[in-house]
C-alpha cells in the first residue's frame, strides 16, 4: 500500500519522504533520484552560489519528471539566486534558517509550494502568518545546524502539527529508517523530512570518507556544537545556530573555549593550515543522533523503497497490535 498523506497530495508524490536540502550533499543527482523513487527530492542550494545552482539545477531537471523542489538558507542567500532557480520550476521551495518574508510572494507567485523550516513556536506561528503550504519542525537530533536552544523532535512536532493546523507539517530530526517515518505520521505530521541517512547513498556529493564516517558513526559521538563554525571562519550567527556533527580534533581542543576561539586568528589559521595538509577533513562532518542506524550505502532509489515499506510495516505492526 502506499503512504499518502496531506504532504503527497499537495505535491503529487507517492511517498511522504522529503530528502532534506544539505549544502554540499544534496546535489541534482541525489535529488532526482529521491524524486524518481516516489519521494521528494531537494537540492541543497544553501548560499545560493549561481555556478553551483546552474549546474546542480540542470541535473535535476533532466533527471526526473516528478516533483522536485531546491532549499535556501533564509539568512544568507539573496533574491537574485532564488529568481535563479525558479527558472528551472521547481515545484517547491523550502526556506531554513531567518525571516522567510521577503521571499515568500516571489515563491508562491512562481506557483512552487514554500515549506519553511521552523525550530521554535514562535517561528510556527510566523510562518502560518506568512501563509507556508508546509511547514518542517525541526528537532536538535538533527545533523547541521539547528537553533541552538531548540526542541526534541518527539515533542515538538505535535506542538506545531496542532497550532500549524491544517497546514501540513514535516518531522525532521532523529529519522534514519523507516520507523522514524512511522512515528512521525503517529505524530501528526503528514511525512518527514530526512538528513543523514541520505548522506551515505551513492548519489550524494560526499567524499567517500565522509560516507564511511557515517555509517561507522554512533549518536553517542554526535554533538552540537560552534566550535567548527567559528574555526573555519564560517558566517553562522553562533549565537543563534549551533550545528551537530561526529566527532572532531578542533572540538576536543576548544570546547568550552568559543570565545577564546573567536578572539584568536592564529588559532583560525591554524584550522586552514591542518585542512591544507590533510590534518583534519575539509568539512565537517554533519550527522544527527541517528546515525547508528546507518549502516550501508545504498542507492537513494533503493533507499526510499526501503523507507516507505519499513513505515508501511510498522504502521501495519501497530494496527494489528491494537
Amino acid at each position: 500500500m502506499a503512504l499518502s498523506t496531506e504532504l503527497t497530495e499537495l505535491l503529487g508524490v507517492r511517498h511522504p519522504i522529503v530528502l532534506a536540502p544539505m549544502g554540499g550533499a544534496a546535489g541534482g543527482a541525489l535529488a532526482a533520484a529521491v524524486s524518481r523513487a516516489g519521494g521528494l527530492g531537494l537540492v541543497g542550494g544553501a548560499y545560493g552560489d549561481r555556478e553551483w545552482l546552474a549546474r546542480e539545477l540542470s541535473i535535476v531537471a533532466r533527471g526526473t519528471d516528478q516533483p522536485w523542489g531546491i532549499g535556501f538558507l533564509t539568512w544568507a542567500v539573496d533574491a537574485g539566486a532564488v529568481e535563479r532557480a525558479l527558472e528551472f520550476q521547481p515545484a517547491a521551495v523550502m526556506l531554513s534558517f531567518g525571516d522567510p518574508s521577503a521571499f515568500a510572494d516571489r515563491i508562491r507567485r512562481s506557483g512552487a509550494v514554500l515549506m519553511v523550516q521552523v525550530t521554535d513556536l514562535d517561528e510556527a506561528r510566523r510562518a502560518v502568518d506568512l501563509g507556508a503550504d508546509v511547514i518542517v519542525a525541526q528537532g536538535t537530533e538533527s545533523g547541521g545546524h539547528g537553533a541552538r536552544r531548540g526542541r526534541s523532535t518527539l515533542p515538538f512536532v505535535p506542538l506545531v502539527v496542532d497550532l500549524a493546523a491544517p497546514v501540513p507539517v514535516l518531522a525532521a530530526g532523529g529519522i534514519a529508517d523507516g520507523r522514524g517515518v512511522a512515528a512521525a505520521l503517529a505524530l501528526g505530521a503528514a511525512g518527514a523530512l530526512i538528513g543523514t541517512r541520505f548522506q551515505a547513498t551513492t548519489e550524494a556529493l560526499v567524499d567517500p570518507s565522509v560516507s564511511k564516517a557515517i555509517i561507522e558513526g554512533r549518536g553517542q559521538d554526535t554533538e552540537r556544537n560552534s566550535v567548527l563554525d567559528i574555526a573555519r571562519g564560517a558566517s553562522w550567527p553562533p549565537e543563534k545556530y549551533t550545528a551537530r556533527t561526529l566527532g572532531h580534533p578542533y572540538l576536543d581542543r576548544w570546547r568550552g573555549r568559543e570565545a577564546e576561539l573567536a578572539r584568536d586568528p592564529r588559532a583560525r589559521q591554524d584550522y586552514q593550515d591542518d585542512v591544507a595538509r590533510g590534518a583534519i577533513p575539509p568539512m565537517p562532518v554533519w550527522a544527527g543522533e541517528a546515525v547508528d542506524l546507518v549502516t550501508d550505502l545504498p542507492s537513494a532509489a533503493d533507499l526510499v523503497t526501503t523507507l516507505a515499506a519499513q513505515a508501511e510495516d510498522a504502521l501495519t505492526r501497530v494496527g494489528r497490535r491494537q
